[in-house]
């Protein structure tokens, strides 16, 4: 399975694509898409789906994943936001992929093992789970934890299945 997480952000949206193979987990590539602040939201909206776009087009994802919002007192942030995952859920979605959702919690929980990890726990756990990895910050690794909570997910889901419903 080759995944590829979501972290969205109109600033910034971070991506990282992850495959499992059977145990075995190997980083493939991540990254982030800025958009520029100058711009109009519909121009840094379309910045973003053109940076998902392309990240898909390279890494060939078989499925995707995206962190659920996270709700901010401000609620001119958290429209911005909601735009933001908005392009991430669709970009995905019209390359063909399935589209997960994982609540924040789920996602640090998933992957450090505490619903409530800082930023620098994230970044130590996919450093440690993907050896040698080079992040290109923090949306990014924040986009692989969300990729590997995603690659968790779906393989406890294939050992739950009775033989016979796989047959």
């Amino acid at each position: 399975m080759r995944l590829i997480g979501l972290d969205p952000g109109l600033r910034t949206t971070g991506w990282g694509v992850v495959e499992f193979e059977g145990a075995r987990l190997r980083h493939v590539a991540n990254g982030e898409v800025d958009s520029d602040k100058d711009a109009s939201t519909a121009e840094r909206l379309a910045q973003l789906y053109a940076g998902i776009a392309a990240a898909i087009e390279a890494h060939r994802p078989t499925s995707a994943a995206v962190e659920e919002t996270f709700v901010n007192v401000n609620a001119s942030s958290t429209l911005k936001l909601g735009l933001a995952r908005g392009v991430a859920l669709v970009v995905p979605a019209r390359f063909g992929l399935a589209v997960a959702e994982y609540a924040t919690n789920a996602v640090k929980k998933s992957v450090v093992g505490v619903g409530h990890a800082d930023k620098a726990q994230i970044q130590a756990m996919v450093r440690r789970l993907l050896p040698g990895v080079v992040i290109a910050g923090p949306d990014a690794a924040d986009a692989l934890a969300v990729a590997l909570c995603h690659g968790h997910h779906l393989q406890t889901q294939q050992r739950w299945v009775p033989a016979a419903v796989r047959a």
